[in-house]
């Protein structure tokens, strides 16, 4: 097989991993290398078929000996198979750049023979890439679950980015629909990781040329609509690894149907729960940046946001007794917290009100979406929303009227278009690390009830 077939196989077999990100590297210029990641990251655009145009997005191989079932590369289907040798991969990195079609490259792969073959035969390629082309651009790679402590080491010191891809949020899908993975074997690596990113900032005042080790840290994936796991117990499981972790990223993918396993997985004509996707990243958003905990978002008589309206908003009109809330008067956290205010209109606010009472049209010059935050708050006293409506008729009010999901509601152009619809570029910023953990027992990682047993 030539180099373009592989190409082409392995390319469309990495479509499906959205855990592709370029940015929060400071990998800078270096004497006689080629490339740089750039703090700022990169720019991306997706073709049509999934491929990253600025990120070279690849799998070594897809001949795996798993069988997960929803894999589109799992052993027992029918599909071509290709695999790179490390210089094939290397040779096509460096001369991809040099032609200026890509900035750096995502590398994935199936478990060929086993997780330290194929991981063996993954950082070939990359050192080949950095010692022998001398390559300093992005290289985000994903580690192979069940491999050696010593082939994950060796990987952060070449790479950029690590990511160990959970994708089940409980141990039971794991065990039902990816039952030669184990979690101790996902979670395992990322302690390692953890902790030797800990440990190169603590050598950092005493030793002047300490190798960087994954400097734009670690992130993973989870499958959204796989299994019947519940949103609060996605997101919980989200929180525990930005506490534990200190992940950069957490990315949502909605389950494509690609394989029919009857009982087991969503049918092949089920559409994709791509709002529901997007509903995850607006509240991973909310637990990063707003001070929101996932147990507030959602309980266990709320198990699931209510797809009509933005999570932040789905909070507010169940706690409508919270609101509203005197613009002038309330604390920043309480303002974070009212929907149609953001960050930065938060910030100003905060800022005008020493200087003087606010009106509503100090809000609307300050960028804040009147039409959505008039319900929830007051100025000097005034207040301007809708009044003696219960939460249905909020709803209502805050999706114009119409309470039916938008049938045009589509995202970016990630999965070609056997399945209709695109994909929406979630590119969120990397912004705030999560807070720092210690490693502890695999089975203490996650609180109940997410990595436990049916």
């Amino acid at each position: 097989m030539n180099l373009t077939d592989k190409l082409h196989i392995l390319a469309d077999s990495a479509k499906y991993d959205v855990s592709c990100s370029s940015s929060g590297s400071s990998r800078g210029k270096k004497a006689g290398a080629v490339g740089n990641a750039s703090l700022a990251g990169i720019c991306h655009s997706w073709a049509d078929d999934g491929r990253c145009i600025s990120l070279l997005k690849v799998l070594f191989s897809n001949a795996c000996v798993y069988d997960c079932a929803y894999c589109i590369n799992r052993s027992s289907n029918d599909i071509a198979r290709a695999s790179f040798t490390p210089d094939e991969l290397a040779e096509l990195t460096i001369n991809f750049y040099r032609r200026n079609y890509i900035e750096g490259l995502f590398l994935s792969s199936g478990v060929q023979v086993s997780p330290d073959f194929t991981m063996e035969r993954m950082i070939a390629a990359l050192y080949k890439l950095r010692y022998v082309y001398k390559f300093n651009g992005y290289i985000h790679m994903k580690t192979i679950p069940g491999s050696s402590q010593e082939l994950v080491r060796q990987a952060g010191l070449l790479v950029d980015r690590l990511s160990v891809n959970i994708e089940l949020p409980s141990v039971s899908g794991l065990e039902r629909l990816a039952p030669q993975k184990s979690a101790a074997a996902i979670l395992e690596p990322m302690a390692f990781v953890h902790e030797s990113i800990k440990e190169r900032k603590g050598l950092l005042p005493t030793i002047r040329h300490t190798p960087d080790f994954v400097p734009a840290g670690q992130s993973t994936q989870l499958i959204v609509g796989a299994t019947r796991d519940t949103d609060l117990r996605i997101l919980r499981l989200s929180e525990a690894l930005y506490q534990k972790f200190s992940l950069k990223r957490v990315y949502y993918s909605a389950y494509m149907p690609i394989n029919e396993v009857p009982g087991v997985l969503p049918a092949v004509h089920v559409e994709p729960p791509l709002l529901r996707e997007h509903r995850m990243y607006q509240a991973d958003w909310l637990l990063r940046f707003y001070g929101f905990a996932a147990n507030e978002l959602l309980d266990e008589k709320h198990d699931s946001f209510d797809a009509r309206i933005d999570p932040k908003a789905d909070w507010a009109v169940r706690h409508l007794e919270r609101f509203p809330i005197e613009i002038n008067k309330a604390p920043y956290e309480m303002i974070l917290r009212v929907p149609g205010i953001g960050l930065i209109s938060a910030k100003r606010i905060i800022a005008a009100r020493r200087f003087g009472s606010l009106t509503f049209a100090d809000l609307v010059k300050m960028r804040v979406v009147m039409k959505r935050a008039r319900n929830f708050i007051v100025c000097n006293g005034k207040f301007d929303g809708e009044r003696g409506h219960g939460k249905e008729s909020l709803v209502r009010v805050l999706t114009d009227g119409n309470s039916m999901i938008a049938p045009s509601y589509e995202q970016m152009s990630l999965f070609g278009k056997s399945f209709g619809k695109g994909r929406t570029a979630l590119e969120l910023p990397d912004g705030i690390d999560g807070y720092e953990g210690l490693p502890i027992e695999t089975k203490m990682f996650f609180p109940e009830p997410l990595f436990i047993g049916s």
